[in-house]
């Protein structure tokens, strides 16, 4: 398309945004056909007059929205588009993901890890009726003003160790996730990298994809994220936030050392990087070492709910954020969720303020330990790591298992795990020949057992134990 220009005279926003509108418009007018290869990003900004960074810009831009595919060596390429005329006719596992969404009901669910069923249904049933009856006006309304309690609260339950923030610091959000997303959409802009680790809880950064945010991956090793490749990705690529888990990382399990937190914090600083510290799991340990925040309180964002320990379907969370950001992130918190529900912010208040919420957390742990007792028992003599207190597992596959034919295998054998795929930030080249799974979503621990047990025969096995092909 070499005789093709854009019109950037018309539209708004950045250039580089005007510049994807328009090759999007000539997408769909047809003058810009499938497969098309587009211009060499240098060629595009000499002839327009603009920097090889804004081209650079406006592609990434039409790649998340589904436009192009690009390949380095080999350009950029228009994609084809489905009769409906919206979605890209290959699916991309960076936004899509790899986990079975509507799986089959008479499989075992090893692919979760929300708290265990430990009887809290009745509990949580008693405090939506209280609630109702108290509160039957603003139940059947919209919620404009919050009450001091449902801050007390988030203060209340994001309190570990030495770190406790203060009530003005809190935001209540709809879960953890929706808790980050605020925060990322309220801080950065389309087209702002935010950094992750190769391996972490990647429906964050599909999430801030479609949001129009660039992804940049720092490397980790086993003590987890390496404070040196980030301060590399600072100086190359300028990101303007990092998604962590510092306490038992989703999906490694590893607990960043004090002495990295503190690293992290410096480079966070010197490069003015937001810090945004998801301690959804480090809120099941016990683990001494000082949160992320205390090291650099100024540009944390820490992030926590109820998911995990409490029940995932009651929505709790908070975030606890510096004053001079907490009014942006409530405003976004709004306009991406619709808003927070009375109901079920006041149920999660009542429940952490009452004491409610931490029994259950105590019985959750209980379940999960036991849960665990049972993998490592059954797993003996594999490489894995665990956490008696957490409800998932990082098994590091023997030789020849691949991540994907494993996850087939268990599949065809009524067990749903997740692939390492499952949990990569961006395109990696890293290979780790890992799989997580969960224990805390079958009903009962023989349902655990069970599962286990079809692993553990699998590994023995070996890939001649599974065929593919029907």
């Amino acid at each position: 398309m070499t005789n093709w220009l854009p019109d950037l005279t018309g539209g708004a926003g950045p250039l580089y945004q005007r510049l994807a509108d328009s090759v999007e418009a000539g997408i769909d007018q047809g003058v810009i056909g499938a497969g098309t290869k587009l211009p060499p990003q240098r060629d595009l900004a000499y002839d327009i007059g603009t920097t090889v960074g804004t081209v650079g810009r406006a592609y990434q831009l039409l790649r998340e929205r589904g436009l192009v595919s690009g390949e380095v060596g080999r350009g950029t390429y228009v994609l084809g588009r489905r009769a409906d005329g919206v979605k890209p006719e290959t699916p991309d596992v960076s936004v899509e993901g790899t986990r079975y969404v509507d799986a089959p009901q008479d499989k075992l669910r090893f692919d979760s890890t929300a708290a265990p069923d430990v009887g809290q249904g009745a509990i949580v049933a008693e405090v939506l009726s209280r609630t109702a009856q108290d509160h039957p006006h603003e139940i059947s309304s919209y919620t404009r003003d919050f009450p001091a309690r449902w801050y007390e609260a988030g203060a209340r339950w994001l309190s570990r160790n030495t770190f406790r923030p203060a009530a003005d610091s809190i935001v209540p959000t709809l879960g953890t996730h929706a808790a980050v997303m605020a925060a990322i959409a309220a801080l950065t802009t389309p087209g702002d990298y935010v950094a992750f680790e190769h391996l972490t809880y990647s429906q964050i950064s599909r999430s801030a994809g479609l949001i129009g945010r660039r992804t940049a991956l720092v490397a980790s090793d086993d003590e987890g994220l390496d404070p040196a490749d980030f301060e590399r990705v600072c100086a190359q690529k300028h990101p303007r936030m990092i998604f962590l888990m510092p306490t038992t990382q989703n999906p490694t399990l590893t607990t960043l050392s004090a002495g990295r937190r503190e690293a992290i914090a410096r480079v966070a600083r010197e490069y003015n990087v937001i810090l945004i510290e998801d301690d959804l799991y480090g809120h099941l340990t016990d683990d001494p070492t000082p949160l992320l925040a205390e090291y650099a309180p100024e540009r944390t964002i820490v992030a926590g709910g109820l998911s995990k320990s409490v029940a995932a379907g009651i929505r709790g969370g908070w975030l606890s954020c510096p004053p001079a950001y907490r009014h942006r992130i409530r405003i976004a918190h709004k306009m991406i969720t619709g808003g927070m529900p009375f109901l079920l912010a006041e149920v999660n208040t009542r429940l952490v303020l009452s004491g409610q919420a931490g029994d259950i957390r105590k019985r959750s742990i209980a379940e999960i330990s036991a849960r665990i007792a049972i993998v490592r028992e059954t797993l003996g003599g594999f490489a894995f790591k665990s956490h008696d207190k957490v409800p998932f597992v990082w098994l590091t596959l023997p030789d020849p298992w691949l991540s994907g034919t494993f996850k087939n295998a268990c599949l065809e054998h009524g067990v749903l795990i997740d692939d390492e795929d499952e949990f990569k930030a961006g395109r990696s080249e890293q290979v780790f020949h890992g799989v997580r799974f969960g224990t805390s979503q079958p009903k009962q621990r023989g349902d655990v057992a069970d599962g286990v047990a079809v692993i553990r025969r699998l590994l023995d096995e070996g890939r001649a134990g599974y065929d593919s092909f029907s």
